[in-house]
């Protein structure tokens, strides 16, 4: 039916395009209340649409579509790595930088070092596919671990350990693929590998967090406090367009870039406001993002017994990444806790929340299988989103086990909603009314979570937005029936 109807108006045309873009937002909206009722983030709805509307299942968005939208993967790296920034305030880097810097190098390298061990030396594949693949395996996806987070409202030092954790991962995570770009486009050249050979990546990293800076700079200028709130959103959104634009001109990712410019953003403009309207605006973006990844996996690849990078199916690739990364992120998570002295509950559970991946590394796939191209990007990108999928099925999961495991929340009433201490004894309640007392305060906490604080930011933009009209809001009240 579809592919009468897309051969009818022409696949190329604006029509197509539209349809196109609204089935995929349709879909990824679809699935979710599958996946919600399993309690499994968005993003694997997302993928899992992809998959059942791309040309390996239903076929309802045409190929030439799915090619024509490779720039989404820039996008949606801009708002997910300018949403990081925010994470990176100068005061709270000093007290803790160090320590979880340290952390965060050890449980990264050493998921990468497991990879690479286990592709280059164990299955002996060629060593473009086997540092590139390395580099992906040190990111971690934090989306479903938060949501985990907020779900059972868990507090303390593991939790706060795991937050700073997951927000730097994602640069160790860029440099590292930053360099296993360079090493493997060499490497495929037949050139000899080289220290020289990771000058250029570095000084390109360099120039873009500089780059990134400035923008950010350009952004608090152009953000001042009398701008009104749309046009606020605006700037911020023509700005990172722009960066985008400006680093796909030069053929670098504009992760470390927008991470950047969220940082310099933050820390000298002091405004939290941006980021959340940003939250607000951007679920379409990358819902078209995840779904269009689904869309370009190739499930004939893993499972039949062509999809292979040399003599290995793609299948055993998959399954080995996916063990291999796991054992990598648990020890060392467990090696760098250790080392800067992490009490022995954030030592010991950490690893197991650090197992989600999606977001950065699916985006840093699929701009690898572009820069890699053939058969080896391909079954690069293959292979990402199918482990990406695995990760997030049983990465909520171990969240939360991990979570209750280091005593980070409890099932216990008396500790998930605590009543302040009498003053005086004959003021003691009894069983009943103690009760009472912990419905209201949970009710009173639900009624403040019912707005989240990206939509709270911009129904408030749109009330500044609304009292600044010059006609009269009695008027606009009542339907052009007021006085």
């Amino acid at each position: 039916m579809f592919d009468a109807l897309y051969e009818k108006i022409g696949e190329q045309s604006s029509a197509a395009v539209i349809l196109s873009v609204a089935v995929m937002l349709l879909s990824g909206f679809l699935m979710t209340r599958l996946t919600k009722k399993l309690r499994l983030p968005n993003v694997t709805a997302y993928i899992v649409a992809g998959i059942l509307i791309g040309p390996f299942c239903l076929d309802l968005v045409p190929k030439g579509i799915i090619d024509g939208t490779g720039f989404l993967a820039d996008i949606a790296l801009a708002f997910i790595a300018f949403g990081t920034g925010e994470f990176f305030r100068l005061p709270k880097l000093k007290t803790s930088a160090g320590r979880v810097i340290a952390i965060t190098l050890a449980e990264a390298l050493a998921a990468s070092l497991c990879v690479f061990v286990v592709t280059r030396f164990l299955l002996r594949l060629d060593l473009a596919f086997s540092i590139v693949l390395a580099a992906l395996a040190s990111a971690t996806a934090p989306a479903s671990t938060m949501m985990t987070i907020r779900q059972t409202g868990s507090k303390g030092d593991f939790v706060d350990t795991l937050l700073q954790v997951v927000a730097y991962d994602d640069i160790v995570a860029l440099l590292a693929y930053s360099a296993a770009i360079s090493v493997a486009l060499s490497a495929s050249a037949g050139e000899a590998f080289r220290l020289s050979t990771l000058l250029p990546p570095i000084l390109s990293n360099l120039g873009v967090l500089a780059l990134g800076g400035v923008f950010g700079v350009i952004m608090k200028l152009l953000i001042h406090r009398k701008r009104s709130t749309d046009n606020r959103l605006i700037i911020s959104v023509a700005l990172l367009f722009a960066f985008c634009g400006v680093c796909a001109a030069l053929g670098i990712s504009p992760l470390l870039g927008c991470m950047s410019m969220g940082t310099v953003y933050v820390n000298i403009a002091e405004d939290d406001k941006l980021f959340k309207q940003l939250n607000y605006f951007s679920p379409p973006i990358l819902l078209l993002f995840f779904v269009r990844s689904g869309l370009s996996f190739d499930l004939n690849a893993l499972i039949r017994p062509t999809g292979a990078v040399g003599s290995v199916p793609l299948l055993t690739i998959g399954l080995l990444y996916f063990l291999a990364r796991i054992i990598g992120k648990y020890a060392g998570a467990f090696l760098g806790c250790l080392a800067v002295r992490k009490s022995a509950a954030t030592r010991n559970y950490l690893g197991l929340a650090l197992i989600p991946q999606a977001g950065v590394a699916i985006g840093l796939a699929a701009i690898g299988a572009r820069t890699l191209g053939g058969e080896t990007g391909h079954a690069l990108q293959t292979i990402i989103l199918a482990s990406g999928v695995l990760y997030e099925l049983i990465g909520p999961a171990c969240a939360k086990l991990s979570l209750y495991l280091s005593g980070s929340y409890s099932n216990k009433l008396e500790e998930i909603v605590p009543l302040a201490a009498p003053d005086r004894e004959e003021e003691r309640q009894n069983a009943v009314e103690e009760l009472i007392e912990r419905i209201r305060i949970i009710q009173k906490e639900l009624e403040q979570e019912k707005i989240s604080e990206e939509e709270r930011a911009f129904t408030e933009a749109a009330e500044e937005q609304f009292a600044s009209l010059p006609i009269p809001h009695a008027y606009l009240a009542t339907g052009g029936k007021g006085k």
